[in-house]
């Protein structure tokens, strides 16, 4: 199945995709959050659809699409995850993964605006796989890890660089600004994804390519990621892993390139769409 909340911001209702066309689910009357994924939520989602199919209305053209799950306890990501992307930031691939994270509060649509932060000089882009996880998580096995996941999306780990590396401490104070987590379209579940650890995924700015990757180069896959996190902090029904970028970002070209208020980012994985965010200056 594939997930959305549509709506305005604040006021999502929840849906599904089904053959390319977008369906209200609102009267299964659950949000797509912790007590939804909690409860076993995407089985009794999946037996509401298939008895209501006939009768769930459609969802307007041109809807807006929200987060494809509602606020998560946490957004957890996973730095240096690709060789690549480690070598032209000049850090050396990690023995161990880097966690860091993203605040709730970044958390938007997939095709929402990117806004500048004030004072933001370097505003960069990262498309990544994000793993949604779908029951209580802690000191996870790795051979079970995957039974863990309720889906995966697409999702822009917006960062400022000046922010994370050059203004001391963790990296957090450079991914957490309002915008800096368009997630979706959808969320894909498992079923629906051959194999997670193999997926194309890219991003393009104005129209052209910046990142061109796959997840078989990751340093650390899904599976060892979901198990190594779970070993330092318990993972809620809900919660989001996004789990590194490829290279191709602006702080790795040489000069850097940065985000600038006009810019268009499309960004894409196999299976899991694709979102579209332009990119405002910083308004209240």
């Amino acid at each position: 199945m594939k997930l959305i909340r549509f709506g305005s911001i604040g006021d999502e209702k929840t849906g599904i995709a089904i053959g390319g066309v977008l369906y209200d689910t609102s009267a299964f009357g659950e949000d797509y959050n912790e007590h939804f994924f909690a409860n076993d939520g995407i089985a009794r989602l999946a037996a509401f659809v298939d008895a209501n199919q006939s009768s769930l209305p459609e969802v307007p053209a041109g809807t807006r699409l929200g987060s494809p799950v509602a606020r998560p306890s946490k957004i957890v990501c996973i730095g240096l995850n690709y060789a690549d992307h480690a070598r032209e930031t000049g850090a050396t691939p990690p023995p161990e993964p880097v966690i860091f994270m993203k605040s709730t509060t970044s958390l938007v649509g997939p095709n929402d605006n990117i806004m500048v932060p004030k004072d933001s000089k370097k505003t960069d882009w990262e498309v990544e796989l994000a793993v949604v996880i779908g029951k209580k998580a802690s000191y996870v096995e790795e051979g079970e890890a995957l039974d863990y996941v309720a889906g995966y999306a697409l999702h822009n780990d917006v960062s400022e660089r000046e922010f994370q590396l050059e203004r001391a401490g963790t990296w957090d104070k450079g991914k957490g600004c309002d915008t800096f987590a368009p997630l979706g379209p959808w969320l894909v579940t498992p079923d629906e994804v051959a194999d997670v650890n193999n997926l194309h995924l890219w991003l393009t700015v104005n129209g052209k390519t910046m990142q061109n990757g796959t997840t078989a180069n990751f340093i650390f896959n899904v599976p060892f990621v979901i198990a190594y996190v779970s070993r330092f902090m318990t993972l809620l029904p809900g919660d989001v892993i996004s789990t590194g970028t490829p290279a191709g970002v602006g702080l790795g070209m040489n000069p850097q390139v940065y985000l600038q208020p006009g810019d268009v980012v499309e960004l894409g994985i196999d299976g899991l769409g694709t979102s579209k965010q332009h990119v405002v200056a910083y308004h209240k």
